[in-house]
């Protein structure tokens, strides 16, 4: 811990702590202070002047990102006949019924996104309250339940993300890997801050994004400057 603790530090010393860089700026300063020994996730952090307990404030959805995020997920698929095997063709790790209910109650989860036909829901719920808590629970607000099966196992599989602000006004989404060329980080930013942009509730007043900030895995935040921050 103490190894992890002084790579940590140092570099933390390389931020500017007072200054909000450009996006740009952003991404380098932190690819160049990486110490991670793997390809680290990129971090993106919304602060936001927002209050979860309000309905209209609990913000949560999904975007695509346009190169993706280094990691491929893997997708389960709940539905039956024709849309099973749409799935299967678009290539869903594991689609099936009552089979994968019950590896999932005998605590199965060797998957990352949970996809499901509307007429699946009912028997989902048997394990809605093993799903849910690891938000893996398919929800329509996020795109999750669906007849268009294909393309949400596609766009899963490849650059899909989900977004849920937590209830200090906080959303965390991973925007790529230390690994990708910049400007290919700074397009996935500029999909995701407008994404969140638009999906400022009315009933907010003043300033939206309180701080924004990027970082690798286990590395420092470096704080971004938000143009027309409103």
């Amino acid at each position: 811990m103490a190894k992890k603790g002084k790579k940590y530090s140092e570099a933390l010393a390389k931020v500017d702590r007072t200054k909000k860089y450009t996006i740009e700026e952003a991404v380098e300063l932190v690819k160049s202070i990486s110490f991670e020994k793997f390809d680290a996730s990129m971090e993106l952090a919304f602060n936001l002047n927002l209050n979860p307990r309000k309905a209209e404030q609990n913000l949560r959805g999904a975007l695509v990102l346009p190169h993706g995020t280094g990691k491929t997920k893997r997708v389960l698929v709940f539905a039956r006949g024709e849309k099973a095997q749409e799935a299967k063709d678009a290539g869903a790790d594991y689609v099936g019924e009552d089979d994968l209910i019950e590896k999932i109650k005998e605590g199965w989860f060797e998957f990352d996104v949970v996809i499901a036909t509307p007429d699946m829901m009912a028997t989902l719920g048997k394990i809605g309250r093993l799903l849910g808590p690891k938000g893996l629970m398919p929800n329509p607000k996020t795109g999750t339940v669906t007849m268009d099966i294909a393309k949400t196992v596609e766009d899963s599989k490849g650059g899909k993300i989900t977004y849920r602000v937590d209830k200090f006004g906080n959303i965390l989404v991973v925007f790529g890997k230390v690994s990708f060329d910049t400007p290919k980080l700074v397009d996935n930013y500029n999909t995701i801050l407008e994404t969140i942009r638009k999906a400022r509730p009315s009933t907010v007043k003043g300033i939206y994004m309180k701080n924004v900030s990027v970082s690798s895995t286990m590395g420092p935040g470096v704080k971004v400057e938000v143009v027309k921050n409103k």
